[in-house]
């Protein structure tokens, strides 16, 4: 742990700027350690002198307010403690869009090996059950607008586009038109699942962290990019469907897999946002270019335009 005064980064010296204006910690002595993980922010975890809780600070990376709503980020927060599947929040630093959380010591952040656990699977589901029956957030930002921002961003700050953009775009617009057609399906959306955001207690038990992409969207979504995330074949997803909907359907499958593609189509250009944009040591042009090869995988399956019918 670093004591105050020590920090040598810009994001070190930013956290240290902002908890020493956290009132209840004034004149105790504060330490802080980075914690790893996360590609849009830098993440802390601070001790605060004789207080047992332990705190998590997130300090925003840079470019990140063109597509974080910070705001609705702590209203979803807020809404998931209150549901019992999230951290205790404090709103310290709202002031500063800097959020501060209870750092869960006592739980680990999953891995794409727990995911291969049933037992684990169905306590997710469960989770995303609970904060998908939760009250309306106060953001509604659909599948469909995040791509549209960030398809307007990537014209903005000129960057890169593959060489089947035009197609890729093509497909992207027939596979919206054909699930509006449908009708959405609009609940509270967690619509971060990487591994790390699922944190697991010993006695198997999951809660949730990082509700900065949260918003009113498109039910199967949530479901779909957690399944994209986790590389889960066929035959999980179908498990996935029957156990959150107690049901397999092939028009919910057809659903899934659609979801599928517009969650790679959405995370490969925000990746190419951030490789304009950020400051984090993580290469968002490769992380960008594997999910827009993933896509592809999904868009070329002889069963694509079979997937868009059954919608």
């Amino acid at each position: 742990m670093m004591d105050i005064g020590a920090g040598t980064s810009d994001a070190e010296r930013s956290l240290e700027a902002a908890i020493i204006q956290v009132a209840p910690w004034k004149g105790r002595r504060l330490s802080y350690a980075p914690v790893s993980g996360g590609i849009s922010n830098t993440n802390f975890r601070v001790r605060v002198e004789d207080d047992p809780v332990g705190y998590f600070v997130k300090i925003p990376g840079r470019g990140t307010e063109m597509f974080i709503d910070r705001n609705a980020a702590r209203a979803a927060s807020r809404q998931a403690e209150a549901i019992d599947i999230g951290p205790r929040t404090f709103d310290y630093l709202d002031h500063l869009d800097i959020e501060v959380s209870e750092f869960l010591a006592d739980r680990r952040a999953s891995t794409h090996r727990d995911a291969v656990d049933q037992g684990f699977r169905t306590n997710v589901v469960q989770i995303y059950r609970r904060f998908h029956q939760a009250p309306s957030l106060p953001l509604t930002k659909t599948v469909f607008d995040m791509i549209d921002e960030h398809y307007d961003q990537v014209g903005d700050i000129g960057g890169y586009w593959p060489e089947d953009h035009a197609w890729l775009y093509r497909q992207y617009q027939q596979a919206r038109a054909a699930l509006e057609a449908s009708g959405l399906d609009l609940v509270p959306c967690f619509n971060d699942p990487m591994p790390g955001n699922f944190l697991v207690g010993d006695d198997g038990s999951v809660k949730l962290i990082d509700f900065e992409y949260a918003s009113n969207n498109e039910r199967l979504y949530d479901l779909a990019i957690w399944s994209s995330e986790h590389f889960f074949p066929e035959d999980v997803e179908q498990e996935i469907i029957e156990a959150y909907f107690g049901r397999f359907d092939r028009r919910l499958h057809a659903r899934f897999v659609v979801h599928k593609a517009l969650a790679d189509i959405k995370w490969s250009t925000w990746a190419m946002v951030q490789n304009r944009v950020s400051t984090l040591d993580f290469d968002f042009y490769k992380y960008g270019i594997w999910k827009h090869m993933r896509a592809r995988s999904i868009l070329h399956d002889p069963r694509w335009p079979s997937f868009l019918k059954a919608l």
